[in-house]
Parts: C-alpha cells; structure tokens; sequence
C-alpha cells in the first residue's frame, strides 16, 4: 500500500508538533506509513524545542516505507518555512500552499494513497493574496485542475459515534436561508451516500436530514424552508433510491437512541452540524473531505497559535486522521 501524504499545514500553529508526536507513537498505534510535505529544518527545530526524539530524513515518497520505521520522512518543500510558533506570518504562505498542492500532485499521480492535512489559518494565507475561502475549496480547486472535471468538496465531521455533513459552510447565519436549496441539500446528499459506500464501505448509507428552523418550523409556524425547501429535496432523494428521511427537528437528532437510526446526518449550517460531533468526541473527529477523486483527512481543530510551541497540543486527532486516511484507502483499493 502506498504511504499517506501530510502537509504541514500553517507551521506556526500546532501542525509541526501533532505531525511529530503521532510520528513517535508509531509503533504502540501501529499507524501506517507516512511522509511530511514540509521544512526538515523547521521539524528539526520544533523537535528540540520540545525535547522530541524524532530524527529526520529527507525522502522521496517511494521511500517512505523503507525510512519510517526509524526515521520521520520529509519531502522537502521549495519554499523554506519560518519557525515562530503562535505568530502567523504571510510569509510562510508560499510553502503552506506548496504542501497542499504537492499533496494533491503526489495522490493523483499514485504515490501515495491518501492526504492528510494538518490545520491551516486562513488570515495569513488572504494576506498573501490566497484566493479561496478556506482548505476544502482550494482541494476543489487543485482536483478540477488536475483532472479536468468539476469537483464539488462536501465537508463531512467523522467521529467514533457520529458522522454529520453541513449543507453550508463557512457563511454567515443569517445568510444561510438565502443559501439553502432544495438543489444543494440534493447534491451534498447524494454525495454523501455515494462515499458511504464507496469509501466507508457502507452497503446502504441512511441519510437523517435536519431541519433549519426549531422543531423543523413546526408546520410553518416558525419558518417555511422546512416544508418548502428541506422536504421536497427528501422527497427527490427517497425517488432516487437513497434512504434518507425528514426534515427532522434537530433538538432531538443527536442523542444515542436517535443515532441508532442513521449513518450521517445532513444539517443545514456549519454549527448545527459541527458542535454535536465535537462535543461527543473532539479529539478523535476528522474532517473528511467527500466528492474529491482522492481522500483528504484532517483534524477537526485549527492552528491553535495559543498553545503552538509549548508542548501541551494533544496529537489524537491527527493520529485519528491518519488512521481513518488509510481505512478509506484501504476500503476504496481496487481488489484486482
């Protein structure tokens, strides 16, 4: 199997040191084979801040297996990267994108099966003239680049009890009505079904659609997208031949008994999608990114500059998403 690729993702955040303590547990965790897309120097340098023994070794990614049992493997990047933890600069921008894309490069090419992202901030990266909203839509972006056809990224929140999918992401709440489509929630579904099964190895995924008002606006008492917008893009999925229900009213979705009913959630924001899986597990969700020609993993945290350089950062989530990079890589290898 082919090693996993992982960017360092801002490197004044806590990337570098998740990167190298899941490095360390290797062995006790059994984690796969996988190479940094990032600075020697500047792994180096976090390494000894934090009294890490982690050796390095600059490697192409065919090597990584042979180097890894002893030595962390770094593809080493063009643009060099500045260690100054907790304090994001525009600078680092070129080799922060440089790993995503080489990342992406090295996954379609076949020479590694999966990537992993460590968490990047999106400030610096606008500073510096970044043009797209965040990491999923510039994964989009690179996929369609790359392959010549359209590629629509869906978020997905994976953890050990539940999985959920917001419908919008990153806009603001009081944008979301205007936003929200029958058409959208159609194509994120279908998307989500689609690499259920085909990644997660789910025969017959079951979709629970959330409502977007309270009690799924209460037979149009407390809002009318539920039964205009929600309900006929239900309709059109369960036409399709997709096991999904609602709209639901969302208060009452994300307790165990209610999880026994599905495979993932679909939910029409970001917080309504995001603040139940974070709080039944925040440090062993991943965010996937579904309706790409290739998996990416990530963390569900951020940079978290605060905490960068000092030792205390907890790498579960990364070693969370490296281990779920290589299920689905597993799940999604051609048998012949």
């Amino acid at each position: 199997m082919l090693p996993l690729a992982l960017s360092i993702g801002d490197p004044s955040g806590i990337g570098p040191e998740i990167v190298l303590q899941a490095w360390i547990r290797r062995e006790a965790l059994s984690l796969p084979p996988f190479y940094v897309l990032g600075d020697p120097a500047l792994l180096a340098a976090r390494a000894r801040h934090l009294g890490l023994d982690a050796q390095l070794a600059e490697v192409a990614p065919q090597d990584t297996e042979a180097f890894f049992a002893e030595r962390l493997p770094v593809a080493t990047l063009e643009n060099s990267l500045t260690d100054t933890p907790g304090q994001p600069s525009a600078a680092n921008a070129a080799g922060i994108v440089e790993a995503i894309t080489r990342a992406v490069e090295d996954t379609l090419a076949g020479r590694a099966s999966a990537i992993v992202t460590a968490p990047i901030a999106k400030k610096p990266l606008y500073d510096a003239g970044f043009r797209f909203p965040g990491h999923t839509e510039f994964l989009g972006h690179l996929a369609e680049e790359a392959t010549g056809t359209a590629a629509t990224p869906v978020m997905m929140l994976a953890g050990p009890e539940l999985r959920t999918v917001p419908v919008t992401v990153h806009q603001a709440l009081s944008r979301v009505p205007t936003t929200l489509t029958s058409a959208l929630i159609e194509e994120t579904a279908r998307i989500a079904a689609r690499d259920l099964r085909e990644r997660f190895a789910i025969a017959a995924p079951r979709l629970a659609i959330a409502g977007l008002n309270p009690h799924a606006g209460e037979g149009g008492a407390m809002g009318s997208e539920d039964a205009e917008i929600i309900a006929p893009a239900v309709a059109a999925l369960r036409a399709a031949g997709i096991d999904a229900f609602g709209p639901l009213p969302a208060d009452t979705m994300f307790h165990a008994r209610a999880r026994e009913a599905y495979d993932v959630a679909l939910c029409m924001y970001h917080d309504q999608a995001l603040i139940p899986v974070k709080t039944l597990a925040f440090d062993e969700t991943v965010n996937v990114t579904l309706g790409l020609p290739f998996i990416r993993t990530s963390p569900d945290h951020g940079t978290a500059f605060d905490i960068a350089g000092k030792g205390v950062a907890r790498p579960d989530s990364m070693i969370a998403a490296i281990l779920l990079a290589r299920r689905l890589a597993d799940n999604s290898a051609d048998p012949a």
